[in-house]
């Protein structure tokens, strides 16, 4: 039994794609569709770069989807492997707009403009260089969330990405997540500030759950018989109501992932197919569980090579 996966911010490259663009005419359609839906040339930024502009966050969550879904359609298409066999689609943060667009309940040109805005929501939240992220490995949830609770009158933080075992990503303003740090390194718990251009999910991300509020409740989902699993609640998704406020939810909360991916494994999944550009779901899933089959799809060669 196989989930479907899809990746999230930080996995963008410059050139991505471009084998399967340069093949295929669905590609190629995609991406001009991508490029008339956002009124300006996406396509080429995700194929020529420059970095510095697919690296901003209302570039970075759409190219991303577009070369999930459209690496989904040529599995689909030209390959004639049936992808909705999976068990469950996931993502993880913007992965899960990837996953819910190739499952069925929302079109390519919805997902697109709703992941434009969100990007720009994102990015608009907080003014820039006031708040940061920070990457905290070797430890646990439960000593992570003590050291918040025990210092909450010094410094506020949340953890924004329970990622896998010993990887776990906090989010908050920069002079509070430097109080964090010297904490840590008191504890010789190792850290790393990342180089993100907001605090994504957590508090200070408030005026992206109200912007995103308004232009979730526009959306019709359609009610499809695939299963996704939420970042939120780690658990699958009832309904398109359901899912409408867990997306909004899921700006500021906490991307369970770690525990999305146990949960489908405790529900019969032993393979996971990573869809888009990169291999950091596959190695996020190798650290909760190295005994599960995992394939990253991103060339041609991926393609051939799968078995469901």
């Amino acid at each position: 039994m196989f989930s479907v996966i899809f990746p999230g911010q930080g996995s963008q490259i410059v050139g991505m794609g471009k084998e399967f663009y340069e093949k295929y005419d669905l590609v190629k359609n995609l991406f001009k569709e991508a490029d008339d839906t956002l009124n300006f040339p996406i396509s080429k930024l995700i194929l020529e770069g420059p970095k510095e502009e697919l690296d901003l966050t209302a570039n970075t969550q759409p190219a991303i989807f577009i070369l999930s879904y459209s690496i989904f359609n040529v599995v689909k298409n030209e390959f004639n492997i049936d992808l909705n066999k999976a068990k469950y689609f996931a993502g993880h943060s913007l992965g899960e707009y990837s996953a819910l667009s190739c499952a069925g309940y929302l079109g390519f040109s919805d997902t697109l403009k709703i992941l434009r805005i969100r990007g720009d929501a994102m990015q608009n939240s907080v003014p820039k260089g006031q708040g940061g992220m920070v990457a905290v490995l070797g430890s646990t949830v439960e000593n992570i969330e003590k050291i918040l609770k025990n210092n909450e009158q010094k410094f506020t933080a949340q953890i924004a990405n329970d990622n896998s075992e010993g990887q776990i990503v906090l989010s908050g303003k920069n002079e509070d997540l430097d109080k964090l740090i010297l904490i840590l390194k008191e504890s010789s718990i190792k850290n790393i500030k990342l180089p993100v251009s907001a605090p994504f999910h957590c508090s200070l991300m408030s005026k992206a759950t109200e912007i995103m509020t308004q232009e979730l409740n526009k959306l019709s989902f359609k009610d499809v018989e695939n299963k996704l699993i939420s970042n939120v609640t780690a658990e699958e998704i009832s309904n398109t109501e359901e899912l409408k406020t867990l997306l909004i939810k899921q700006i500021e909360n906490r991307v369970r992932w770690r525990e999305s991916v146990n949960n489908m494994i405790n529900n019969g999944v032993n393979h996971f197919i990573e869809i888009g550009p990169g291999k950091v779901l596959s190695g996020l899933v190798k650290r909760i569980n190295k005994e599960v089959k995992i394939d990253t799809i991103n060339n041609q060669e991926d393609i051939e090579n799968l078995r469901i």
